[in-house]
């Protein structure tokens, strides 16, 4: 038995160090960068440089607030809808795109860097017109968050595909489990596979969603590939999602902002879309039938629509 447990243990101790010799290799020679794309556009928002970009010319405002995984160019289905009838605005929120990743990625911090988004577009300010905030997914509880801190900024507010509450699905075990270097090897195992992606992608996505061809697979991995950016999805990560809390949410029904909740029928992730606009105050949600997480890509006219009335409500 000690002669068995001791070959056991040099068996183990072989392949340990096999796997990790590999994973330190693989990940030195996966180390290297991309360039971001050019022509990009950043401004100040608090303290973060934060990439954005406009559309539109006249027309009440409207702001983007993405989710997790996602960039302004998340958005491109759905702002030439929205431009036709609103001065539309996207940004990169810190962690993800190519703004400038910075710390502490809590909700209270990613709601500053949107406010301060606000102070540089010139909106909700004094005189200035109010916005109606769109957040997607995460985007959802960072708009929120953004409108229960300073609500008479606000015009309205929908939560498109996401509850804005704090994730319970567990996994902070394996989060602690899965450490350096395999996390590393993981996550570039993951952006260096083309199949994988699009394997994500679809089913996030409902069928009526473009397929992803070789640029459309590099608009999801390139942020990724930033300088900062694995460090900055470990911090994430660690820290769970950021979100807002039941009870905190629920204040938003004792404000005058306008409220709206538009879900994909087929949504598994974004939460339950009646319980979100009777927490919020909302009236009963907009679900679009066969959709799934990324409505703003399967459905863009459908939202752009469920956005104009929200406006409309707002003006």
């Amino acid at each position: 038995m000690k002669r068995f447990l001791r070959r056991a243990l040099l068996v183990i101790l072989a392949l340990w160090l096999i796997v990790t010799g590999t994973s330190l290799g693989y990940n030195a020679f996966t180390s290297a960068n991309a360039a971001p794309p050019p022509g990009l556009k950043f401004v100040q928002a608090a303290d973060i440089a934060t990439r954005f970009d406009t559309w539109g010319t006249s027309g009440s405002p409207v702001v983007l607030v993405h989710g997790a995984a996602e960039s302004v160019d998340t958005w491109s289905r759905l702002v030439p809808m929205l431009a036709r009838n609103h001065r539309v605005y996207a940004y990169d929120i810190t962690g993800y795109g190519y703004s400038e990743r910075k710390g502490p990625y809590t909700v209270g911090h990613l709601a500053a860097q949107l406010l301060g988004f606000l102070d540089a577009m010139h909106l909700g300010g004094s005189g200035q017109p109010k916005p109606v905030l769109v957040g997607h997914s995460l985007g959802a509880g960072i708009a929120a968050e953004a409108t229960l801190e300073q609500p008479g900024r606000i015009g309205g507010l929908m939560f498109l595909d996401g509850d804005g509450l704090p994730f319970t699905g567990g996994g902070s075990g394996l989060r602690r489990l899965i450490v350096n270097p395999y996390r590393t090897s993981v996550l570039r195992l993951v952006l260096n596979s083309d199949s994988l992606i699009r394997n994500l992608y679809n089913d996030a996505c409902a069928p009526d969603c473009p397929s992803l061809d070789q640029a459309g697979v590099d608009q999801w991995v390139r942020p990724f590939r930033q300088p900062g950016a694995e460090a900055a999805i470990w911090s994430m990560t660690s820290a769970g999602i950021a979100a807002v809390p039941a009870d905190r949410l629920a204040k938003l029904r004792e404000l005058t902002v306008p409220t709206s909740v538009v879900f994909g029928e087929l949504d598994t992730s974004g939460g339950n879309a009646t319980q979100t606009a009777t927490r919020i105050g909302a009236p009963p949600p907009t679900i679009i039938p066969g959709a799934k997480h990324l409505t703003l890509i399967s459905n863009p006219d459908v939202v752009a629509k469920a956005i104009d009335a929200l406006a409309l409500r707002a003006s």
